[in-house]
């Protein structure tokens, strides 16, 4: 159900994760959308006739421009590993994400880079030790990093934050 009122059928948009009877996947091409807020709830059945329902809330923007939000990384501060998390506007393509990871004097001590297909809005399996590219331990402090993300027609978006270290 798209904000609370038009009903969709997506069962020709299911795909059956392989190996499981519980989990699938749905794709489904959104079209003339208004810009602004919108909810979609969805409710899935699995073959013992189960159900429930799922809720997302999702903005369209005007723009095409890739965007960037919710950049994080946790938890932060952090002794021996960090999970770096973000969202961005664009899904179902091929983007490059780059994590470059400054001293406080700009001096760029570790960079990580990933290729991913995105299947949704958010990538949060970037996982970090806390090493830099020479693979030494970092000392304790704060240091600054940047995600950059571009995607398949090379737009690009950045953002910038800080982490801390503790040993």
């Amino acid at each position: 159900t798209l904000d609370n009122n038009k009903q969709i059928n997506v069962n020709d948009y299911f795909e059956y994760d392989l190996n499981s009877y519980q989990k699938g996947k749905v794709k489904y091409p959104f079209s003339n959308l208004s810009e602004g807020s919108h909810q979609l709830a969805l409710k899935a059945w699995d073959i013992n006739n189960n159900s429930n329902i799922v809720k997302v809330d999702f903005i369209v923007a005007k723009s095409e421009e890739l965007a960037l939000s919710h950049v994080l990384n946790y938890p932060n501060p952090f002794t021996t590993k960090t999970q770096f998390m973000l969202e961005f506007n664009t899904s179902c393509e091929q983007v490059k994400i780059k994590i470059e990871i400054f001293t406080i004097t700009g001096k760029v001590v570790k960079t990580i880079t990933r290729n991913i297909y995105v299947s949704g809005y958010r990538e949060n399996n970037i996982e970090w030790d806390g090493k830099d590219d020479y693979g030494d331990k970092l000392a304790k402090g704060v240091y600054i990093y940047r995600v950059t993300v571009v995607d398949s027609n090379n737009k690009k978006a950045e953002k910038i934050e800080k982490l801390v270290i503790l040993n």
